[in-house]
């Protein structure tokens, strides 16, 4: 009986004992909330476009700035422009696009000069004729109103600007010589001996240092040399200015 009793007792601690380690007792593990993934994802994509937004809207922000500046900036250089120059008035053109004018602004509308004053190329002329005055002072004359004594550089500026002068009268031009015969331009743009209209025989002496343009029976319009000091009538220009 004795040993009967162990044995029952035996089997009933190893049934125990496997059963104690059964699958059946452990915990499940908790599975993610689906509503949360989702809430999740939404946030990530909100948070994306909201910074994409702030980033397309500052770009376009800056755009209207850089676009205001830029506008305002040619206002005020427009504005110093014609302040400087002392005119009161204007007398514009508007342009014709369907020219093709390479010296005309591709941001602007209007071309204007000071009222009184001839349109050529890209500059204004003026031609003084009831004021004579040596070549120093007819170049100041022409700065008080911003403009210089003319540069002429070709047959075409040279043709225009004889067209709009009395045969009569002799007019200085922004040409002269510090010595020996180095003739400069007002301007500092360079001297080109293929681009002149000397009279024949001119420049003559050392001691005429100031150009005219004037007319000649028989020869027409062409460039003296005479002495600075004399008293004659001036061509001035200034650049067009651009609306």
């Amino acid at each position: 009986m004795f040993s009967e009793n162990i044995y029952v007792n035996t089997n009933f601690k190893n049934k125990f004992d496997s059963s104690d380690i059964n699958t059946d007792f452990r915990p499940a593990p908790q599975k993610k909330n689906t509503s949360q993934k989702s809430c999740h994802k939404f946030s990530k994509v909100l948070f994306t476009s909201l910074i994409i937004y702030f980033l397309l809207l500052m770009i376009l922000f800056s755009s209207v700035l850089i676009t205001l500046f830029t506008k305002y900036s040619q206002l005020l250089e427009e504005r110093r422009i014609i302040k400087e120059l002392n005119y009161t008035e204007l007398e514009c053109t508007k342009w014709d696009s369907l020219l093709e004018v390479p010296s005309f602004p591709k941001d602007k509308v209007w071309s204007c000069c000071p009222k009184d004053w001839k349109p050529f190329g890209s500059h204004c002329y003026f031609t003084s004729t009831d004021l004579v005055a040596s070549w120093n002072e007819s170049k100041e004359n022409c700065s008080h109103v911003g403009a210089h004594l003319v540069v002429i550089h070709s047959q075409e500026e040279q043709d225009f600007i004889t067209g709009i002068l009395d045969t009569h009268a002799a007019y200085f031009i922004g040409l002269s010589d510090p010595g020996h015969q180095q003739w400069q331009w007002i301007d500092q743009t360079p001297y080109n001996d293929n681009a002149t209209f000397w009279h024949n025989g001119e420049p003559s002496t050392d001691n005429e240092q100031c150009v005219t343009i004037n007319h000649r029976s028989g020869t027409g319009w062409g460039w003296s040399a005479i002495p600075c000091s004399d008293k004659q009538n001036s061509v001035c220009h200034v650049k067009k200015i651009y609306l």
